[in-house]
Order: structure tokens, then sequence, then C-alpha cells
């Protein structure tokens, strides 16, 4: 039996840590707007002792839309904007497939990169949560035994401890 030790919030990146306005590809810095409240609420999450894990979708990669170092700068760009803020992320996961092009377990709703998450961070599921604003994120999260939040896009996280 394996022990689980951690307890993490993981979380959906575009509409749940930033607004992407009216863009579905989110790829440029000058595009990326945090959401209102993001910054403290995660500050509190990480205070009741959650490490936090983002779990994103980005076939804008497979679509040529956007290269994979684009995404690797965007994410640069966010970790410093939080580490300005004492939040730290204990990883950036995200999936540059999309369904149109490749059958892959790694895009959400399905669970890869979950259990990656899990297993590298030694996680309990039972004590975890995900928050996402879409359905595929609860899906992907229940998959695990991750009990998910739906929240609407850009909405403020809930308090969930």
């Amino acid at each position: 039996m394996k022990f689980y030790s951690k307890k993490a919030i993981f979380l959906d990146r575009d509409g749940v840590i930033n607004d992407p306005k009216n863009n579905y590809y989110v790829w440029k810095i000058e595009d990326f707007i945090f959401n209102e409240h993001i910054f403290k609420t995660l500050r509190e999450y990480i205070q009741a002792g959650y490490i936090l894990i983002i779990i994103s979708n980005q076939g804008g990669i497979a679509k040529n839309i956007y290269k994979k170092l684009d995404t690797e700068k965007l994410h640069n760009y966010m970790n410093y904007e939080f580490r300005k803020r004492g939040i730290f992320i204990s990883e950036i996961y995200y999936c540059p497939h999309h369904q149109e092009f490749t059958k892959c377990i790694c895009r959400k709703p399905d669970s890869l990169l979950l259990e990656k998450a899990i297993a590298r961070f030694n996680i309990n599921p039972e004590k975890s949560f995900f928050i996402g604003d879409s359905k595929r994120d609860i899906m992907a999260a229940e998959k695990v035994g991750v009990k998910g939040f739906l929240i609407k896009k850009n909405e403020k996280l809930p308090k969930i401890i």
C-alpha cells in the first residue's frame, strides 16, 4: 500500500488563473491577464498546506498557432509574477496535442498529467482538489480520485479549506 503525504490544488490555466478575454488561445505575454483574486487565494491555499500544480491543454501548439517555446516563455513569465507575490507553483504540466490531429491520454479529460503529478509529488488524491472552468477538467480529476470544482470562466476561486 502506497502512503501519500501531500495535498494539492490542481488548477486549469486559461479561465481560472488568467482571463483569456475573447482569445481561445493565449500564448503572448501581453495577452495574459491574471484574474483579479488569484494571488490572494493561491497564497491562502499554500498557507493551508497545499502545493499548487497547473494542468493545461495547449492545443494551439498542435495547430501551429504557437510553439512550445512560446508556451514555455509564457509559463516562465507567469511563474515570475507568482514568485514576486510569494506564490510557488510546484509544476506546470500541459498537453501540446489536439484531438483533431492526435489521440493522446494527456489531454484533459484524460488524466495522464494528473497521474504524473500525483506520482512525482507523492500527492494524496483524496485530500486534493482540481479547479477548472470546463467539464473536461472535472472529468480528468474524477478519473484519479481528485474532487473537482467547476467554476465559471474567470470566477473567483472557491474557499475549499
